[in-house]
């Protein structure tokens, strides 16, 4: 079992955090995944119809991202939120990338809703996950770069685990060692908002769409809150 924990320091600076996690056992990766083919095509072609925008620095729910960022010490514009970079990219190419499809899923939900999502390989993950402020000590290996190894700042908020962080600047970049795969059975997909008094109906929305989505290739899922009101929950 893991135990995700928000440290009481995040939760006085941020009160109005809300972070979703959905678990899903038994996820079978190598198979078709129809529903989400479907979620991230209609996506773009309501994008190239002019029907739909995805959420810009301009966007409260991103915007509050940023002034989060500019909080901990982060320059947003250099170093963006998650569900920015996706935004952005997606604006800019048209299309949204193509990873795996837990991932893909994830992307779908996080760029309609505009909310920051992720995930984490929870066989990979060894003790507890926690947000909190980085002391500087902490080491990261970026997705995609086994060979690199950073450090965060310190005050920066990152997940960590017992090893060491699994996403810094609290949700730009994700870690190689507990990457979603293919191959993965066992996952924790996370959506965040800062606003739960405003954008909790988002995340509740979301939060169904990613269980249909993935509910037909896992065995089980189950979703738990996290937030200054409850600041743990074992999963």
């Amino acid at each position: 079992m893991t135990t995700f924990r928000i440290s009481p320091a995040v939760a006085d600076a941020f009160p109005g955090t809300l972070v979703a996690v959905v678990t899903a056992t038994g996820l079978r990766g190598r198979e078709p995944w129809p529903a989400t083919t479907t979620a991230l095509e209609e996506l773009e072609q309501r994008l190239a119809g002019g029907t739909w925008r995805p959420a810009d620095e301009s966007d409260p729910r991103v915007e509050a991202w940023h002034t989060a960022y500019r909080a901990f010490g982060t320059n947003p514009r250099r170093v963006r939120p998650s569900v920015d970079a996706l935004g952005r990219r997606l604006a800019k190419k048209r299309t949204l990338p193509r990873i795996n499809p837990a991932v893909d899923s994830y992307n779908a939900v996080s760029v309609r809703h505009g909310l920051p999502a992720g995930a984490f390989d929870l066989d990979r993950v060894t003790g507890d996950i926690e947000i909190r402020h980085a002391d500087g000590t902490e080491t990261f290996t970026p997705l995609g770069e086994p060979g690199t190894t950073e450090n965060p700042e310190p005050g920066e908020i990152v997940y960590t685990d017992a090893t060491d962080v699994l996403t810094r600047h609290w949700n730009h970049r994700d870690a190689h060692r507990t990457r979603v795969t293919e191959d993965s059975t066992h996952v924790a997909f996370v959506l965040e908002t800062l606003h739960a008094d405003r954008d909790g109906h988002l995340i509740t929305t979301a939060v169904g769409e990613l269980r249909d989505l993935i509910g037909e290739h896992c065995a089980r899922s189950a979703v738990h809150h996290l937030g200054p009101a409850r600041p743990e929950v074992t999963i």
